[in-house]
């Protein structure tokens, strides 16, 4: 019998207020849920608009474990549908990306479909002639998701009805969008090139938590990072610049105090950033003309607030962290309970000097990428970790450093950059979302 389906009450209990159970992180069972309820329920990313930029262009995805596609319609209105023909199930497009012109046609029996989803023509449509397929799903083409909402171009799904609406999901935590998108002097981006991927043998959730673990760097990239900086410091003597390499990995050898002071931000539903004060990503040196180009876009007053505004990784529950400093994106992809795909994107601030983007991807190659010197440490951890919770010798995971007793998650707080606060606060985005469309298990009042 199963343990945690349709019993919220057993969920809720793998979720202390500053410990969580390992099967969080180990159980099939757990994730298939997870794939049900929580990613069902939560605004998912699922795009770009610079993805589609013409009419037929598309992109394949997921929600969760439901595959979708997001296209652009004739009208050049975007569309998200289900990956999955009305007839016999197959996915319609297999391609990650692609122009499918006006229609899709189905690689199996040539069903066709309009951009929009609905049904374009059937192959030899007499033969259903008296059998009422004029009643079924089938003739209603490509199944849509019914919530779709585009925010400045990055668009995001949700397959469920329950929940928020997406600006209340989001709330205020929208302004790392923002900010990333109003460096551009244009108030643009667009996502350049294929995304870096990268398979990592452990749980979705602990990418995500890392994103906002300030106390891991100094140790876990010592070797990499650490040893860049002092190779670095060897040959300052030689004079000459910085080189862009090292001033992108110096800030990881940053002491504890730094991140301390950096400060963390928890916005409700899950949703936080490290970089309140400061960042690892504040004292990158200035490329000539680009303040110049904000001034003259902005006015003065605005640009200096801009760029002034350096958070260091804003993450989006529940999948999804932006670095607005540096234009870069990461989608943590869910598997299995022990298996996820990174996907790193890079985006170019339209109207910018090339040199920012050079900068955006040597980021994404040097920290982000299969063949990166410090992902490479964060994924010997996670595998270690999500080995290790094999042990029978404790069950829980401990989330408690800076724990205040009654701590709220439905509020907007800073604290400590060293807290795990907003790891307490995705787990508890976590139950919530978990448990929202679960029916109550039935109470059996006692007699009196």
């Amino acid at each position: 019998m199963s343990k945690y389906a349709s019993n919220p009450d057993a969920i809720r209990a793998l979720v202390h207020p500053e410990e969580v159970h390992r099967d969080v992180y180990t159980s099939p069972e757990v994730f298939a849920l997870e794939m049900k309820h929580l990613f069902a329920n939560t605004w998912v990313y699922v795009g770009h608009a610079s993805q589609i930029p013409e009419k037929g262009d598309y992109i394949t995805t997921e929600i969760g474990d439901q595959p979708v596609l997001v296209v652009r319609h004739t009208d050049m209105s975007v569309h998200v549908l289900y990956n999955r023909c009305p007839h016999k199930g197959v996915k319609i497009a297999s391609e990650a990306c692609g122009n499918t012109g006006k229609f899709f046609r189905c690689p199996y029996h040539a069903w066709s479909f309009r951009t929009n989803g609905n049904l374009l023509a059937i192959p030899l449509k007499k033969g259903y002639e008296n059998t009422g397929l004029e009643n079924t799903d089938a003739v209603k083409g490509l199944a849509p998701v019914a919530n779709v909402k585009i925010y400045r171009e990055f668009i995001f799904a949700r397959l469920n009805d329950t929940g928020e609406s997406f600006e209340a999901f989001f709330g205020d935590s929208l302004s790392s969008i923002d900010n990333m998108i109003d460096r551009s002097p244009e108030g643009k981006l667009v996502l350049e090139g294929a995304p870096l991927r990268y398979m990592h043998n452990c749980n979705w959730k602990m990418l995500v938590e890392n994103q906002t673990d300030t106390c891991h760097p100094m140790v876990a990239h010592e070797s990499s990072a650490g040893t860049a900086v002092s190779v670095w410091e060897k040959e300052q003597a030689k004079g000459g610049p910085k080189p862009m390499a090292v001033e992108v990995y110096a800030p990881f050898m940053a002491p504890y105090e730094f991140f301390e002071g950096m400060g963390i931000r928890v916005w409700p539903h899950g949703h936080g950033h490290t970089g309140v004060t400061t960042s690892i990503h504040a004292d990158y040196s200035a490329v000539p003309g680009y303040f110049d180009q904000m001034v003259e876009a902005y006015g003065e007053e605005r640009a200096r607030a801009i760029l002034g505004e350096n958070r260091h990784n804003t993450v989006y529950f529940p999948h999804i962290m932006i670095k607005g400093p540096i234009q870069t994106m990461r989608v943590f992809r869910p598997l299995a309970a022990d298996r996820t795909l990174v996907e790193s994107y890079t985006f170019r601030l339209v109207g910018a000097p090339d040199m920012l983007f050079e900068r955006t991807l040597m980021y994404n190659r040097l920290i982000n990428a299969p063949t990166s010197i410090v992902g490479h440490d964060d994924l010997e951890v996670y595998e270690r970790a999500q080995k290790g919770l094999a042990s029978d010798a404790l069950e829980w995971v401990n989330v408690q450093r800076l724990y205040e007793p009654g701590e709220r998650h439905d509020v907007t707080e800073t604290a400590n950059g060293t807290s795990e606060r907003q790891m307490r606060n995705q787990f508890a985005a976590w139950v919530h979302y978990m448990t929202l469309d679960m029916a109550e298990p039935a109470r059996v009042e006692a007699a009196e």
